[in-house]
């Protein structure tokens, strides 16, 4: 690992909710967690259709659909969170050289990463999430806040 590199706790989703409980009601029941200044909007899991959009950004696309699907998360993102990322880094699947890309939605642009090649900040303290191979993708703010989603669509909590 470089410098900059450092190793983060990988974060797998718990055992499922015990059958026949319900949620809590009243008033606690309906205010939105928050933690560490991030709302509870940020930390819903993600949409199945979100996560094939992410898969399909290492599926040869075309400049036009690239900036299309990405137009379509921006879109997406706000209407479902009320905030999207600065962009999202994931593992790169086109083969050797590449293991990581990043998409930017406000370049609208999918770029791969080789093992040397610097990350931009603030992708860079992203890049060792991705690397573990337990995240399907990390959203990164442009506040510095990094938050890792897992394939089922679960956020990790900063």
């Amino acid at each position: 690992m470089g410098s900059v590199e450092q190793p983060r706790r990988v974060v797998r989703p718990g055992p499922a909710a015990e059958p026949g409980r319900t949620a809590a009601r009243g008033p606690a029941a309906d205010r939105r967690p928050q933690h560490h200044g991030v709302t509870g909007d940020r930390l819903r899991r993600r949409p199945a259709e979100f996560l094939s959009a992410m898969r399909r950004l290492d599926a040869g696309l075309s400049p036009t659909a690239g900036r299309d699907l990405a137009e379509w998360l921006k879109e997406n993102y706000t209407d479902e969170f009320g905030d999207f990322p600065l962009g999202f880094l994931g593992t790169c699947y086109l083969g050797p050289p590449f293991v990581d890309h990043q998409l930017s939605l406000f370049h609208t642009i999918v770029t791969h990463f080789a093992p040397g090649d610097p990350m931009p900040s603030p992708f860079a303290a992203a890049r060792m999430l991705v690397r573990t191979g337990a995240y399907a993708y990390v959203e990164v703010y442009d506040s510095g806040l990094v938050l890792p989603v897992l394939p089922d669509g679960t956020v990790v909590r900063p």
